[in-house]
């Protein structure tokens, strides 16, 4: 029985809710959303009168957090997407609501005795993944945020375009911030398994180019549509799927740094428990410079939320 709970129905809840059920991935789902249950009951609805024309069939429920306790999969995706209208580029403006919903949200969950693996995708991602992990109490490895799995996609879309090849045959990893202090590393890149350093400097290609067109790429889907869903969902599903598989996959997440003391994105292996370990790729100076920044931001902007200053200098 593959259980999954949804807090926050919006855009990228709802499409991770579509994602499961179509492609038959959840036995059963459980739609939550305090401040919109109407619209988690009409996605419920939609979803069940999709099932007739469906191989599979989800068992779908609203609004009751007790049916999280022997829920293997909870995905957090509620938010304020208005609230990155006017940003700039800038996650952090969703902060002041998102800390406000882990503050209504953590206790609930944590009252319903879930014992499985929580994925964030709410922004700011990485601090709020990391007030999560604190507030609900779940151990390090059961907590972790999309992070960077979708700003390296991103990065390999833009790569892929730039050397004409399949994105899945680029590889290597975004690091840090899922925001403006995110870098890619490009010492990791490879494309048809050459490094990418080597291969621009023979056709001449500018990497922060490249690397400025990734970071821009969600703010280019924010301003055409206003949100964005499909890719983001895509990510979360596919994090959740690695859990229930045990697959040990190799792949970028917001994890806890043991060495920066904060939730970041970086390379992690992701199984059964969650976040089964991080991964420590030998980076430049220059790379490693990038990422204590990214990661010092994230954690001074943490020990500004009540209680989790103590909570850092003890971790």
């Amino acid at each position: 029985m593959r259980k999954y709970g949804i807090i926050g129905v919006g855009h990228v809840g709802a499409t991770t809710a579509y994602t499961l059920v179509t492609k038959g991935i959840a036995d059963e789902l459980i739609l939550l959303d305090d401040h919109n249950e109407a619209k988690a009951m009409a996605e419920k609805l939609d979803l069940e009168d999709a099932q007739a024309r469906l191989d599979t069939r989800t068992r779908i429920k609203v609004g009751d957090y007790a049916e999280l306790a022997n829920a293997d999969i909870l995905f957090v995706t509620a938010g304020n997407i208005h609230a990155l209208d006017n940003a700039s580029g800038n996650r952090w403006a969703e902060f002041s609501y998102t800390r406000e919903i882990v503050q209504d949200i953590a206790p609930k969950i944590k009252a319903s005795g879930f014992k499985g693996v929580l994925i964030d995708v709410m922004n700011p991602c990485d601090c709020i993944t990391y007030y999560l992990q604190q507030t609900t109490g779940l151990p390090q490895s059961h907590v972790l945020g999309t992070g960077t799995f979708l700003d390296t996609a991103r990065m390999q879309k833009v790569v892929s375009d730039q050397f004409d090849v399949d994105p899945k045959n680029v590889t290597g990893y975004v690091y840090g911030e899922h925001g403006e202090s995110q870098f890619s590393a490009w010492s990791t890149v490879r494309v048809n398994g050459l490094p990418i350093r080597a291969l621009a400097a023979e056709q001449n290609v500018d990497l922060s180019e490249l690397e400025d067109a990734a970071r821009r790429g969600g703010w280019a889907v924010h301003s055409g549509k206003g949100y964005t869903s499909y890719a983001i969902a895509t990510c979360a599903v596919k994090l959740s799927q690695a859990v229930l598989a045990d697959a040990n996959l190799a792949c970028p997440c917001s994890a806890y740094s043991e060495k920066y003391h904060t939730y970041v994105g970086q390379p992690a292996i992701i199984g059964k428990e969650g976040v089964v370990s991080v991964t420590e790729l030998p980076l430049t100076a220059a790379e490693e410079a990038k990422f204590k920044r990214s990661a010092d931001l994230i954690r001074e902007r943490f020990e500004t939320l009540p209680g989790m200053a103590k909570a850092v200098k003890t971790a």
